[in-house]
């Protein structure tokens, strides 16, 4: 039998399809698991109370918080996104504390979508303490590993000497500085990551290609399809796509970061890949859309309000996105 695999995630209740999506495809392809998600509004963690969902383990941040009072201190001196950066292994550290069953535990942002099973994930981790995934930039995208090596989007740690010092040299390092920008050798919560090797011992580095594939190196593999349809790249399974800079623009479009970094946009990757993700997407955003009802645009990102403003700048995207491609037009609930 298959042990519970333990996992965490964040978002509000903007980015709440989102998790919905990732929690769809962890229900086919990684049971048994947990997933605790840290709900950075009220709104998400109300509205996943209420689903009561199988396997998903709502948690305000209030309860971070009070768990984590240096956290909170750390609250007034960051954005909100740099904060929510903060949180990523404090909220780790902190469900070791409270949990004491967990041996292994699994970090994920939340628009992450599993294709396959993450089982050789936790082959390749089985004698390790830590767990990091490489960014694999493609050669035209080299050019940004000023934001890292590694991708904080998956990060494994085992409750053992090794895995336990490892995560909390970084929550301490991220609760001195988690800004959005680079300092030195610093970035975000994500460039500690390079540090790990250096820094302790057992520390894994994933090398199977079908982990966190993504906009930025999807153009290195080969994209294909197994026998039962699903997603291969360089003939091994996609274990999960990382959905990065995906940004509805209107009712009918949506727009993705592949042109900006130089990846395919064509009929086998929308089909194989962005067909099944929006399916999920859209089915999540339908249930926000009716428990909001009375909300005016509940999934909206905040700014401006002046309509006219917020109409010119739906203009000028979905030009952009038709000009310079990297669109995805959505229509009766189904892609184009």
């Amino acid at each position: 039998m298959t042990a519970v695999r333990h996992y965490c995630t964040y978002f509000d209740h903007r980015y709440l399809p989102r998790g919905l999506a990732l929690y769809a495809s962890m229900r086919r392809h990684c049971e048994p698991f947990r997933l605790w998600a840290l709900c950075l509004s009220d709104e998400a963690y109300e509205f996943l109370i209420a689903l009561d969902l199988p396997g998903l383990l709502p948690m305000r941040l209030a309860e971070l918080e009070a768990h984590d009072p240096e956290l909170l201190q750390a609250k007034s001196n960051r954005t909100p996104i740099e904060y929510y950066f903060t949180c990523s292994s404090t909220l780790m550290a902190a469900l070791f504390d409270l949990h004491p069953d967990i041996d292994v535990l699994t970090y994920l942002d939340s628009d992450l979508y599993f294709f396959a099973s993450p089982e050789a994930i936790f082959a390749e981790f089985r004698d390790a303490s830590t767990y990091i995934v490489p960014h694999n930039f493609s050669k035209r995208n080299e050019d940004l590993l000023w934001g890292g090596l590694y991708n904080v989007g998956w990060v494994s740690f085992r409750r053992d000497a090794d895995g336990l010092a490892c995560l909390a040299w970084w929550r301490k390092s991220c609760l001195e500085w988690c800004h959005d920008y680079v300092e030195g050798d610093r970035f975000g919560d994500q460039r500690y990551l390079e540090k790990f090797p250096e820094m302790f011992r057992r520390v894994a580095i994933a090398r199977h290609p079908g982990i966190n594939v993504a906009p930025w190196n999807l153009d290195r593999y080969r994209l294909g399809v197994d026998p039962q349809g699903a997603p291969t790249v360089d003939g091994q399974p996609i274990i999960f796509f990382h959905f990065s800079g995906l940004k509805r623009i209107s009712a009918i479009l949506w727009r993705t970061s592949h042109r900006r970094f130089g990846a395919p946009m064509n009929r086998q990757v929308r089909g194989l890949l962005y067909a099944p993700y929006l399916a999920d997407l859209l089915a999540g955003e339908a249930m926000v859309q009716r428990r909001f009802a009375n909300r005016v645009d509940p999934l909206g990102r905040g700014g401006t309000t002046d309509r006219r403003s917020r109409l010119y700048r739906t203009l000028r995207e979905t030009v952009g996105a038709i000009v310079r491609g990297g669109g995805l037009w959505v229509v009766a609930q189904r892609l184009l």
